[in-house]
């Protein structure tokens, strides 16, 4: 005789099943959505005009206008406010979609796209690789701000080697493995959420006069945001590391022994894995509109050479095919939930 007891419970299980059911299928669709907005950055890059982040970027300036003070109760009211409107649009395009599994991959495709700069970040490690070879000096010293806000003007060629590899190793976390991570763990709102507050800390998060309190804000949100992704930045670098001509065990090494020398808790693990791969020195004195800061060193041998900046490239794409498998494989089979391990499903 099967008691009331059992009835309910195999009822409440199969209600359990039901419901997630849709979110088994919605998180599939992301994952086919990030692998294809994935394939999309591949292809055709950042647009030349209206991108995404360059709209947002608009409406943050103009909020700061509005609310600029150089207090840190302003700055972060302004994080928040750009923050939450990032997340909650996320949050809506989820919604909206959440019964058609095309629709949703469809708008992840495009969020996976918008958030993603792992494809111009390569075409401009490769284009100043190009005016080194060619010993176009001045050229690639008007090409060093795409890539950082370094002053190019005084820097010789290896200088100019350093910067690029240093910028190579620090945005591939940022604009490649931070997203996807994010991605995967939150789907679209963690996707335009993390572009949200990287874009934030890029705009206001440094330490200029001005902003050195309105920016405490987004660069301590900046910071907690990359804690996981710039680590598994360095480990994805190190695994690649015979695809750059280097190897793994000095690449992780050298990460573990120098990676946390950097003034960045998270810059440093990046830049340490790149230097141990690539078999070289990485830091030293770095000018930004005429401050000057003094980086710990990081890596064995001498700075970067030329021939170093394309094999930093084709590291960094490495990583960025291996951080997209994982996060749209991790995506597609979910995260693990307490209650499975009960038995609850």
């Amino acid at each position: 005789m099967v008691s009331s007891e059992g009835i309910f419970d195999a009822g409440r299980r199969v209600s359990t099943v039901a419901e997630r059911a849709p979110r088994r299928a919605g998180r599939r669709a992301e994952a086919v959505g990030m692998a294809v907005g994935v394939l999309v950055d591949a292809l055709i890059g950042d647009p030349r005009r209206g991108h995404p982040v360059a709209v947002f970027g608009r409406a943050a300036s103009a909020l700061e206008r509005r609310l600029y003070g150089d207090a840190r109760h302003r700055g972060v009211a302004h994080t928040a406010i750009c923050v939450t409107a990032a997340a909650a649009l996320g949050g809506l395009a989820a919604g909206a979609t959440r019964r058609s599994p095309v629709a949703r991959a469809a708008v992840t495709a495009a969020a996976t796209w918008a958030v993603l700069g792992g494809t111009t970040l390569a075409r401009e490690g490769t284009a100043m690789a190009e005016l080194l070879e060619a010993g176009d000096l001045d050229g690639a010293r008007r090409r060093l701000p795409h890539l950082c806000g370094r002053d190019p003007s005084g820097l010789d060629e290896r200088q100019i080697a350093r910067a690029t590899v240093e910028s190579l190793a620090e945005n591939t976390s940022d604009a490649v493995v931070a997203p996807l991570w994010w991605g995967a763990v939150a789907g679209v709102p963690g996707l335009l959420a993390y572009r949200a507050v990287n874009t934030l800390d890029a705009m206001v998060g440094h330490r200029s006069p001005r902003y050195v309190r309105f920016g405490w804000a987004a660069a301590r949100l900046d910071d907690a945001a990359n804690l996981v992704p710039a680590r598994l930045t360095g480990l994805l670098a190190a695994l690649a590391a015979p695809l750059a001509g280097g190897s793994t065990g000095r690449a992780a090494a050298v990460m573990l022994r120098d990676g946390h020398r950097h003034p960045s808790p998270n810059a440093g693990r990046c830049e340490a894995a790149f230097a141990g791969a690539l078999g070289v020195r990485l830091g030293g004195v770095n000018v930004y509109g005429g401050r000057v800061e003094h980086r710990p060193r990081m890596g064995e041998g001498d700075g970067p050479e030329t021939a170093d900046v394309r094999r930093a490239v084709r590291l960094a794409r490495a990583v960025a095919v291996a951080a997209s498998t994982a996060a749209c494989l991790a995506r597609w089979v979910g995260l693990p939930r307490r209650g499975r391990a009960r038995g609850d499903g």
